[in-house]
């Protein structure tokens, strides 16, 4: 098994952001350089798990929350995600959003045999 760097990356940008931080800031306050940073949000550089640690607790997250959705049967997988894709959200658009992910969630299981065929490439 191998981790997707991409969506680790991705997480600490957003977290970054998140805590109004530069890459600079954020490099200064884990003794590393901004490029570094910059490496690391974009999956050119995999962070060590001392760096992460060091990441997560300047921007007051887990390594947990970098880390979902790497592990195989991760019951929290993207859990983190959709609270925060939501969570600057109006009470109706959240319930238009979870409309819109029950009605996918059906149709997805609905269609799993189609699924299957359509990956492999025959209809």
């Amino acid at each position: 098994m191998s981790i997707n760097f991409n969506i680790v990356g991705k997480r600490i940008k957003k977290s970054r952001i998140h805590n109004q931080m530069s890459q600079a800031d954020l490099a200064e306050r884990i003794d590393m350089s901004a490029s570094y940073i910059s490496r690391i949000e974009t999956a050119k550089k995999q962070a060590s798990l001392e760096t992460l640690v060091c990441i997560a607790n300047v921007l007051g997250v887990t390594v947990d929350h970098f880390l979902t959705g790497n592990q195989k049967n991760d019951s929290a997988e993207y859990q983190t995600d959709l609270m925060q894709l939501v969570e600057d959200c109006s009470s109706s658009e959240k319930q238009i959003i979870f409309d819109v992910a029950s009605a996918m969630k059906k149709s997805l299981r609905e269609n799993k045999g189609m699924q299957s065929i359509n990956t492999e490439g025959k209809y």
